[in-house]
């Protein structure tokens, strides 16, 4: 019989080697006439055991991380022997870090080949697609709703008022669009399950196009994902020779097909509408709203939009009933959250568990602080338009409400850790200079309102009119926020604000976190 291994194909881990590892296990199993089989798995999530490669056994895979070429032949003689290693991790499933999870969304993810509709079914795939097939679209709205699912990718708006909103506008064609343009610093949650786990995807958006009379639906990939655009179109290309997708999938009365697009890499265009404009082959402008995409999106059609990990959590919620799923979390932030740890930070990778977990609990002990070793001194949590939360801020919850009271916000997931020699200045500079890089010129708070933004911060660093400069900060990010079209303008002043407000004493010529680490 022949030795499982299994080496992920995800772009982190091919980042440090994976490809390289696993033709060396090839070929070093050949040279001793061992029977192997080389499985490439998705990414468990633990980014500094990258690569992380693993061994089925009688008792479960055990895994071994982070390994280079020059283990491979140590690695192999001690998976033959089940005898010690270095690299030698446990069980996989008993690593600390993963068993205090609480994997729905990515429950699969590292564990199945995502090149295989057949491990994706042998893992509960597709039981969701198939309760639905058996239910009213009012009985599938029904159970999404009281789900208490919202919209991952930032906004947090009630995915089941959006699909019955589209589901009750009558039109001759509607469509499904996933957003996968995950540009924001220090996420990844999006790439790690297309590349995992992407029959998930395509399951949630089946349901969602069953749901709504949907018969066309759209992933749109930045094109800096080129390793996720290939695993969606194999998945895609699997899913239709299976007859998942297509003409009455499951040989049900219901057709629904996907097609990938990819984009041409502007931050912008991870807002729903300016995607929109980007599909349709136009340059990627915000739309005024009303009309919602809701009910013209798409080509002018009634669309539902959403981002991959809505689409991800809606099988397991079909699959076990709205309360396995609302059972999860806290407040209206129900079932879990993949949060993604980047930055200055020792353990960086994700971490699926369900909201309420306190921000510090999440940097100290599930991310160990800080990589350097030295004290955190801010974190951003949202991407590069979130809030900075010092350390004293550090109770508050993992929840959409707890962090807008607080004049923050949760996006995407991603927390980013910053040590004590960080020049919080520099950070409010960044925000103002990436919005007005990234702005698409067409509404003059966000356009015009970014650039002098970084003019009057240059001022502040250099010494002149501090006092009044400042003030003129504040009214910069006031007048963004309330006026410009969408969230890229008018969250901009969160990390602006949040700097200004927690760590003031950075905006002088001499910031004193600079003087401390000098």
């Amino acid at each position: 019989m022949k030795m499982r291994i299994f080496v992920p194909r995800d772009a982190a881990a091919i980042s440090v080697g994976a490809d390289e590892i696993a033709l060396a296990f090839e070929q070093a199993a050949e040279k001793r006439d061992l029977p192997i089989k080389i499985i490439r798995n998705g990414s468990r999530g633990l980014m500094w055991l990258e690569p992380m490669v693993e061994v089925a056994t009688v008792k479960g895979r055990v895994a071994y991380g982070p390994v280079s070429l020059t283990d491979v032949s140590s690695l192999l003689d001690a998976m033959t022997s089940n005898g010690p290693h270095p690299l030698r991790l446990g069980l996989t499933e008993e690593i600390p870090w993963l068993k205090r999870q609480t994997r729905l969304t990515f429950a699969r993810c590292g564990v199945i080949d995502p090149r295989s509709v057949e491990d994706y079914r042998a893992h509960d795939g597709y039981k969701g697609l198939e309760r639905a097939l058996t239910m009213t679209s009012d009985a599938i709205l029904a159970d999404v709703t009281a789900s208490g699912l919202r919209g991952r990718g930032g906004a947090g708006f009630p995915t089941g008022i959006k699909w019955k909103t589209v589901a009750q506008t009558a039109s001759d064609q509607k469509f499904i669009v996933c957003n996968a343009d995950e540009g924001d610093s220090g996420t990844f949650a999006d790439r790690m399950i297309m590349e995992g786990d992407p029959f998930v995807v395509i399951e949630g958006m089946t349901i969602a196009g069953v749901t709504v009379g949907a018969t066309k639906g759209y992933i749109y990939i930045r094109s800096e994902y080129p390793h996720a655009v290939e695993a969606m179109n194999a998945a895609i290309a699997t899913a239709q020779r299976a007859g998942y997708l297509g003409q009455r999938i499951c040989g049900s009365k219901h057709s629904f097909d996907l097609e990938v697009r990819v984009g041409a890499g502007a931050y912008v265009c991870g807002e729903e509408t300016s995607l929109l404009e980007s599909l349709e082959g136009r340059r990627g402008l915000v739309r005024a709203k009303p009309p919602l995409p809701a009910h013209k999106g798409l080509f002018g059609k009634p669309s539902v939009i959403n981002n991959v990990l809505s689409f991800a959590a809606i099988p397991f919620i079909l699959a076990g009933g709205a309360k396995a799923y609302a059972d999860f979390g806290m407040g209206r932030s129900r079932g879990t959250m993949p949060i993604q740890l980047a930055g200055n930070i020792k353990n960086g990778g994700l971490f699926e568990i369900a909201f309420g977990i306190t921000l510090g609990e999440l940097v100290d002990e599930v991310g160990g602080g800080t990589f350097t070793g030295r004290p955190v001194r801010a974190v951003q949590v949202g991407g590069p338009l979130g809030a900075y939360f010092p350390r004293a801020l550090f109770d508050t919850p993992f929840d959409y409400e707890a962090f807008a009271a607080r004049d923050g916000l949760i996006g995407h997931g991603g927390i980013v850790v910053f040590d004590d020699t960080v020049d919080m200045a520099k950070q409010a500079r960044f925000a103002m200079e990436f919005c007005a890089i990234e702005s698409c010129g067409k509404c003059t708070p966000c356009r015009i309102g970014s650039t002098r933004g970084v003019e009057t911060i240059d001022k502040i660093r250099s010494g002149e009119r501090v006092g009044q400069n400042l003030a003129i900060v504040e009214d910069l990010c006031n007048t963004m926020k309330f006026g410009s079209l969408c969230a890229l303008g008018g969250f901009t002043p969160y990390p602006v604000m949040s700097a200004l407000k927690h760590f003031r004493e950075d905006f002088s010529p001499a910031p004193k976190s600079l003087q401390a680490a000098e």
